[in-house]
């Protein structure tokens, strides 16, 4: 199935090799360079062979005339009016039953032209009808697929810590104290009381009013 149209999983890797080309086109383009560029792993030559489909570079993976004018376009709707050509050209028989409603066809329509015409399979048409609206988004005719990028771990000592909200004044230590009656006369029913006071202290407050604070807990209550 030599002369079937190019898929790729994951067809935004396409618009991402255009992209770089459109910064530096290298002497020779070829799985290797995909590779080395770190874009479609384990799919590099998905991406040389839609390349080569359209027109951009030869069986040799050396850059083709027709790209080279493509190329040398600056501006971005010049780049794309001049990259439709080569799309037109390269999928004639889909513009040749469809004319220019090709670049607005749904995904429906898209897959079935290319598995009546390559014989495909369902997940293979899907692919195909993937890559050929990358090729419309670069002509101009669509939006850019979002590229994914790598993962960012993150580490959980960067994450933002959650502040307090107790007020200071609550966040000191309450003091426990315990009250045991004086057994009286040897009764063996004497109950023993234990009470835990807590005391929310000032913040600011001085030295002299904590020494206050506990000199009245003695007073009245350790001391009672």
């Amino acid at each position: 199935m030599a002369d079937s149209h190019p898929y790729i999983s994951g067809a935004g890797n396409i618009a991402q090799m255009v992209q770089q080309l459109r910064k530096s086109f290298p002497k020779k383009v070829t799985s290797e360079t995909v590779k080395k560029l770190g874009i479609a792993s384990n799919n590099e030559s998905y991406v040389i062979n839609a390349l080569q489909f359209v027109g951009l570079i030869d069986p040799e993976g050396n850059q083709t005339d027709a790209a080279k004018k493509v190329f040398s376009h600056h501006k971005d709707e010049e780049f794309a009016k001049s990259f439709a050509e080569l799309v037109e050209n390269a999928y004639s028989s889909l513009f040749e039953l469809h004319g220019q409603d090709s670049w607005s066809l749904g995904n429906d329509d898209l897959i079935t032209f290319f598995r009546q015409s390559d014989q495909t399979s369902d997940a293979i048409g899907r692919r195909q009808a993937g890559t050929f609206k990358v090729f419309a988004a670069l002509s101009g005719h669509a939006e850019l697929p979002t590229i994914k990028t790598g993962k960012t771990k993150t580490s959980s000592s960067t994450s933002p810590k959650k502040e307090s909200k107790t007020p200071a004044s609550s966040q000191k230590a309450a003091p426990s104290v315990q009250i045991l009656p004086t057994p009286s006369g040897g009764n063996n029913k004497d109950i023993g009381l234990t009470v835990r006071i807590e005391i929310n202290l000032p913040a600011n407050g001085s030295k002299e009013t904590y020494d206050n604070i506990f000199k009245s807990i003695k007073e009245n209550l350790l001391d009672a």
